[in-house]
């Protein structure tokens, strides 16, 4: 294969032609991204100005295709992404009819995006939706919360909220299939106090749903807890013969975690062990597992010695 030799004044005219079509390209590139381009993407429908004795139902889907205009630089850059994602569409118009149009708000809706993008066409132009009387119904709260506590320390008493309750409202068929409104999550980690604040509810994923107050106001006890033991006895459940049966031991240590608050207040009668005989006469057991149950909701069982109890039947 034969290999072309050029000499210094032929390398130097190839470098500089191909530094000239290199500048040219770009020059190119930089006046053709420079104009402006018409380009489809999909994005999301969301509804402002909702009526207020009216509940609906949109007849379509809650995606549309813009058509928007904007520099080559856009289009490259940001792969037909707009910002922002959502579409924002008044519903003010259903007061009187049953549809609303982009052609009449698309100066409006322009306004939430970039100078440099304009929206030109929407499609489907038009919105129909289907209306129902607005029907009310109160709901609890569920907080949702994701709690770390510094060791020794927990919740102590029952979650305060302020309200209790949510007024829900929109098409009956849609209120009953709601039991509860859930809260945003609330996290905190490392707690040794009282949680005391606001925490948001979550907002509606129904565009015909709407939610009042979307804010509660929370309070969760916390103490620092302290181990304390009992010794209790244990009964016997399911003896539907009446055998006369013989524990061994016939009481049980209870190792508990109780709220400082509660300290003084706490007796053996806040627990009950049992263990039951269907074991022995169903499975063959030969020794019964203990099952403890409490009484108070914020005792924290921590363990039963023994955990397994010999037993015989006397004769």
């Amino acid at each position: 294969m034969a290999i072309i030799k050029l000499s210094a004044v032929e390398r130097r005219k190839l470098s500089i032609f191909l530094t000239c079509l290199i500048l040219a390209v770009l020059a190119w590139l930089f006046f053709s991204l420079s104009n402006n381009y018409e380009y489809e993407v999909k994005t999301a429908v969301r509804f402002k100005n909702l009526p207020l004795n009216k509940a609906f139902n949109p007849l379509q889907s809650d995606t549309v295709t813009l058509t928007v205009q904007g520099t080559g630089w856009q289009l490259l850059f940001t792969k037909l992404r707009i910002y922002p994602k959502e579409l924002k569409v008044s519903l003010s118009t259903l007061q009187k009819r049953n549809f609303v149009t982009f052609t009449n708000q698309l100066k409006e809706i322009n306004k939430d995006y970039s100078t440099q993008q304009k929206i030109i066409n929407v499609v489907p132009d038009t919105l129909y939706f289907d209306f129902t009387t607005r029907k009310v119904k109160k709901v609890p709260i569920k907080l949702l919360t994701k709690l770390t506590f510094i060791k020794q320390f927990g919740q102590s008493k029952d979650i305060i909220l302020d309200p209790s309750e949510v007024t829900v409202t929109g098409p009956q068929n849609e209120l009953d299939k709601i039991s509860f409104w859930p809260s945003d999550t609330l996290v905190k980690n490392n707690i040794d106090n009282d949680i005391i604040g606001n925490v948001n509810l979550s907002k509606s994923e129904e565009p015909n749903i709407s939610v009042f107050p979307s804010q509660a106001q929370i309070k969760i006890p916390v103490e620092e807890f302290t181990e304390e033991s009992f010794n209790i006895p244990v009964k016997v459940i399911n003896n539907r013969e009446y055998y006369n049966i013989k524990l061994i031991p016939e009481k049980v240590k209870v190792v508990f975690m109780v709220p400082l608050s509660l300290y003084e207040n706490i007796s053996e009668d806040d627990f009950e062990a049992t263990v039951n005989f269907d074991l022995w006469k169903i499975d063959n057991m030969h020794q019964l597992p203990v099952v403890i149950k409490k009484r108070k909701a914020y005792l924290r069982f921590r363990r039963v010695e023994p955990n397994q109890l010999d037993f015989y039947i006397k004769k």
